[in-house]
């Protein structure tokens, strides 16, 4: 089951468009609309956001979000 939570399966796993959610307070990281409190961009993947970025919400860290199913 360890396997199923590395950072390698996580990014194999999360594409381009993959909505992500804080699993702390629910917030929804869509791709499609960016992030206007961090200022990241519309049609920025979750993968490719700053390591220092956290939930704009509650600060949880990147690790803390989930993925959505479609």
């Amino acid at each position: 089951m360890a396997e199923a939570t590395s950072p390698a399966h996580r990014a194999a796993v999360i594409g381009p468009q993959t909505r992500l959610e804080c699993k702390i307070c629910w917030t929804v990281y869509d791709p499609a609309l960016g992030d206007e409190v961090w200022q990241i961009p519309p049609g920025t993947p979750f993968t490719a956001l700053p390591p220092h970025w956290s939930c704009p919400n509650c600060s949880a860290v990147q690790q803390d979000f989930l993925v959505l199913d479609a």
